[in-house]
């Protein structure tokens, strides 16, 4: 509004102050009786009644949309119960507030909570309505506010009933909550409150909101004529949609300009140019929740995070109104680049909508920080009965996502492995694995005996029947083997590594303790098990999964947030011994061929009968757990004789599907970033030689620097670069020598070995010509007459 208009308003606010209680004793002696009914009180205190603030004004707010960003701050998606992002005045084209002071309450900067002609006018009449008319309106903009704050703070249908109803009781206890209104906040404020709190149909709650539905414009950018259409849908949003009822708009939009021009705001001319002017709308859709996010079983793990934590409120119904109409600002782990290759990894490798009803899901966490970077299963959030949708998320546990969990398989032998190391025990430390064995002499950590007497042999993707170290009885992935190491180790010891490492049951029950815990029967998600794997990765520090890094009202104050509570839970060494065994098995082990160029570790994983199928691997910077099963049932519909993109026939093993989906996942996610490199174990872990924990200087010659690097990271070598020398044999930048040569006897764990790599600098431009050696035969000797450069005659 203009200054002069600011000004009658501030000279007049006294005169309304001292007008409210006479208007109090008057309204009092005309309503005593619907007074008295609605408040319960008597006439002789209606008056102070009136005059009396509400207590419940400050808590009234309005519902405000929430928005969940990814760590860039780019939208995955909104929630609201009411399309509507709060401005302020100022960021709204003036012309709005003319056009709606123009059409809602013209003497709205003069009078104070009613403009009393108006209003005595309507409740006059309505007392006399018993003869059958209609009832009348009256209300200025403070009580249009003070009715719509009171409609969208209603809790049930019997409270929007009474904000609305048409009676005299409720214009008075809307004059109550005005007076108060007037008196706590300027003119300016209660307009801006009002642009805010209105509806203006087809969804849209607040100028804001509506400007960007109709127009896909800010209000700040409203033209005349979207101003006026906008104000005429103030006095029915419904009835005037702009989108449904586009004639009735524009009728009701004139009338809006006629009204401005009468009272001086534009002149005439304009008034008529505007209404030749058609009504052109630009619609924008507002996505509601996180079915048609393109991160959606994220935005999913995220909403159940808030909705389930009672950090965020101590009952559902205050957690759920916080997200819904809290104007949250949620701002989150998530990297699109690597959400997008875990996503495009599993749809290539397990089609949403395949013939074979299986199902993927994939987690991954950055270790050391616990953050959640990608989170996917494959299809589309959806109904269950729908080919290709499922409202469950496999990839979390049942309280952020409904998934009972699924048995983890062989991807738990990597606990027993820390637990084993934990002990001491060195990486050629052997046993002699049978093909068979029956698992007795077990007990569970209250001392139960847990032993089995049914035999338990090796997986088809392992083997037995011989002695193995830690290091390729890992590789192999034994089960007899593990068995007898668990044995070894204590099965308590083994569950509390686990546990160590935040291996739960995904249905929050506590894990199971029996002989066999090593193979992974428990039932578990793929984010506790990439949780663990990120803490081997961490080198032992463990972090509380999280995928939500701050909060903020909309006035800007935040809220507090899980903490990932990052702890080191083993020690380095010990994670550093399992990295170093667990990066073989992607060169020499069960997952030989799914190494990605840079130092890498993993464990696969094959679930009994065939019914499911895992990977576990990981880096220093990124960790990831793959699983790939049926959601009917494993048992019910095992993996095997499957026919999917990339596997067609046979068993699914976690090298199979899962190994592959980890591998293009993890390329993808981290090209360009630069690699990292596991810590080589502390020498105590080789101190048992056996021939096991010897390897030979692989031979690096011809090949790249960077593939020199990893061949020797991957076995746990230490290096340097030496000289750059000229080679005729080798081209520029591959090794051309090593120091040790190839084939010679090393120790990965010696502390005193560093290999050296020569670099070729390709053949040296300023070397001379080399000929051949003359022949012996005096009688053939080209050298006799003619020179290499000179032409024969």
């Amino acid at each position: 509004m203009d200054a002069d208009a600011r000004g009658r308003g501030k000279a007049g606010a006294a005169r309304r102050l001292a007008g409210y209680s006479a208007l109090a004793g008057l309204l009092s002696a005309l309503l005593v009786l619907p007074l008295a009914c609605v408040a319960g009180v008597g006439a002789r205190d209606s008056a102070e009644w009136l005059l009396t603030e509400p207590v419940d004004l400050g808590d009234l707010t309005t519902p405000q949309r929430s928005t969940i960003l990814a760590a860039d701050g780019s939208l995955i998606a909104t929630f609201f119960r009411q399309n509507r992002v709060d401005v302020p005045l100022a960021k709204v084209a003036p012309v709005v507030a003319k056009a709606v002071v123009a059409i809602e309450d013209a003497r709205f900067y003069e009078h104070g909570a009613l403009d009393l002609k108006g209003t005595l006018r309507a409740l006059a009449a309505n007392l006399d309505g018993a003869g059958g008319s209609a009832p009348q309106g009256g209300s200025g903009i403070t009580q249009q506010y003070v009715k719509n704050l009171l409609y969208v703070n209603a809790e049930n249908d019997e409270q929007r009933k009474e904000a609305v109803e048409t009676t005299p009781g409720r214009k008075i206890r809307e004059l109550r909550y005005a007076i108060a209104v007037e008196e706590r906040f300027s003119k300016d404020e209660i307009l801006e409150k009002y642009l805010n709190v209105a509806y203006f149909g087809d969804g849209a709650h607040g100028i804001e909101a509506a400007a960007r539905r109709y127009f896909s414009v800010p209000a700040s950018k409203l033209t005349l004529g979207q101003a006026a259409t906008l104000a005429g849908a103030l006095k029915n949003g419904n009835q005037y949609n702009l989108r449904l009822n586009p004639e009735g708009a524009v009728n009701r939009r004139d009338t809006v300009l006629d009204r401005m021009a009468e009272l001086g705001v534009i002149d005439a001319a304009t008034a008529a140019s505007e209404k030749n002017k058609p009504l052109k709308l630009k619609l924008t859709e507002t996505k509601n929740g996180c079915t048609e996010s393109k991160a959606a079983f994220f935005c999913d793990y995220v909403q159940r995070e808030i909705l389930t934590n009672k950090i965020f409120g101590k009952t559902p119904e205050q957690r759920e109104r916080l997200l819904w109409m809290g104007g949250l600002t949620i701002r989150t782990t998530l990297d699109w680049k690597t959400q997008n290759a875990a996503h495009k990894a599993l749809l290539r490798h397990v089609p949403a909508k395949n013939d074979a009803g299986k199902a993927a899901a994939q987690v991954l966490i950055q270790p050391g920080t616990g953050e959640i970077k990608g989170m996917d299963v494959g299809r589309e959030l959806g109904p269950n009965e729908e080919r290709g949708k499922t409202w469950i998320n496999f990839a979390a546990d049942a309280d952020h996502g409904t998934s009972i969990g699924m048995a983890a398989g062989s991807t738990f032998k990597a606990f027993t492995l820390a637990a084993a190391f934990d002990e001491g025990m060195a990486i050629g430390e052997r046993i002699t694995a049978p093909r068979g064995y029956a698992p007795t002499g077990f007990k569970d950590c209250k001392g139960k005996d847990v032993s089995d007497t049914k035999v338990l042999t090796n997986s088809s993707d392992g083997e037995g029947g011989k002695s193995f170290s830690l290091l390729t009885g890992s590789w192999h992935s034994v089960n007899t083997f593990f068995l007898l190491l668990e044995k070894r180790v204590g099965l308590c010891d083994t569950v509390k590594m686990a546990k160590k490492l935040g291996i739960r049951r995904a249905d929050g029950k506590p894990l199971q303790e029996y002989a066999s815990f090593t193979l992974g029967f428990n039932d578990v998600s793929p984010l506790r098990v990439a949780a663990a794997y990120a803490a081997f990765g961490a080198r032992g520090k463990y972090c509380e999964p999280i995928a939500i890094k701050r909060i903020t009202r909309s006035d800007g104050k935040s809220i507090p947030v899980p903490k990932a509570n990052c702890e080191q839970v083993i020690d380095k060494g010990v994670a550093d011994a399992v990295n170093h065994v667990l990066s073989g098995v992607l060169t020499k082990g069960t997952a030989r061929g799914l190494a990605i160029g840079r130092p890498a570790a993993g464990k696969t994983g094959t679930v009994d009968n065939y019914s499911a199928a895992w990977f576990a691997g990981y880096t220093p910077q990124l960790a990831s757990a793959v699983w790939v099963g049926d959601p009917r049932g494993g048992y019910k519909y095992p993996m095997t004789n499957i026919c999917l993109p990339t596997h067609c026939g046979g068993p699914v093993y976690g090298a199979s599907i899962p190994g592959p989906i980890w591998r293009d996942t993890m390329s993808e996610a981290l090209r360009g970033v630069e690699a990292g490199r596991f810590t080589r174990p502390p020498s105590m872990f080789f101190r048992k030689g056996s021939g096991e924990d010897t390897v030979k200087m692989p031979d690096l010659r011809g090949i790249s620097l960077n593939a020199a690097i990893s061949r020797l990271s991957a076995i746990g070598i230490d290096f340097k670069v030496g000289s750059h020398e000229y080679s005729d044999k080798y081209k520029e930048g591959q090794i051309m020598a090593t120091t040790p040569p190839p084939g010679t006897p090393i120790d990965p764990g010696s502390t005193s070995l560093t290999v050296i790599l020569t670099i070729s600098k390709g053949k040296d431009p300023h070397a001379l010509p080399t000929f051949p050696d003359p022949p012996t035969d005096p009688n053939n000797d080209p050298w006799s007459d003619t020179l290499p450069w000179q032409t024969p005659n």
